[in-house]
């Protein structure tokens, strides 16, 4: 199963760290979080990858030239940030008409991607995207999703002070070749994914919940965290 790793964002929140270092090469333990998530896809038999650039993206291309990884990925540089729906759609092409894997790349989680492929394969009827999901401690700083019996997406609740409940959207999503034919159709000119596409599959998004490790390192305090509970 091919990826895409959308890793071109600023890190504003992380910064001053991410003045000088783009927030998908932050070393957790010593590790940059790029080379970590790129090991654990390969270590679950997934790849290869597409990883687009913008920020820094000099320091992104040096360490995909010098990783063990180097033949596996295609880097692809948006001189304007395209959006997660943009990218995804720019390069849907290189999923290769089938299921693809569709991640953020800084945050740091170590799932069993095994157990979310299988989940996605027995997706109820309908459904045409699995999306991960965790709960999280901070349920009002994260978009917060509401399901039917069945484990698909009923509601969004993004950043809401009174929240129904801690179930997290995770940002990774494996994508069926059907639900990129209806982006590619519909969607063509959408630039980001969370606000003007899945609101539109509310009801046809089933979840897997991640008992793992998650956090969205946005912040300097999470990616303290992230260094004391995130050891290899």
């Amino acid at each position: 199963m091919r990826a895409i790793l959308l890793a071109a964002g600023f890190g504003t929140r992380l910064r001053p760290l991410t003045d000088t270092i783009p927030k998908c090469l932050v070393p957790i333990n010593g590790r940059p979080l790029l080379d970590i998530w790129l090991d654990n896809l390969s270590r679950a038999g997934i790849g290869p990858f597409l990883v687009n650039t913008h920020y820094l993206s000099e320091q992104v291309e040096a360490y995909v030239r010098g990783s063990r990884f180097r033949n596996a990925v295609t880097l692809v540089h948006e001189p304007t940030l395209l959006g997660t729906a943009g990218t995804l759609l720019a390069n849907a092409d290189f999923l290769d008409g089938g299921d693809g894997l569709l991640l953020h790349a800084d945050n740091y989680c170590k799932p069993d991607f095994a157990a979310f492929a299988a989940a996605h394969r027995a997706r109820p009827q309908g459904c045409v995207m699995t999306m991960m999901t965790f709960r999280t401690a901070t349920p009002s700083s994260c978009g917060i999703v509401e399901l039917d019996e069945r484990g698909v997406v009923v509601g969004f609740h993004e950043k809401s002070a009174t929240p129904p409940g801690n179930l997290a959207n995770g940002a990774i999503y494996l994508l069926s070749d059907e639900m990129l034919r209806i982006l590619r159709a519909d969607y063509g000119d959408a630039a980001d994914l969370s606000t003007e596409i899945l609101p539109h599959f509310v009801g046809r998004i089933f979840t897997y919940e991640t008992s793992s490790f998650f956090l969205d390192i946005g912040t300097p305090a999470t990616y303290a965290q992230a260094q004391r509970e995130g050891a290899d």
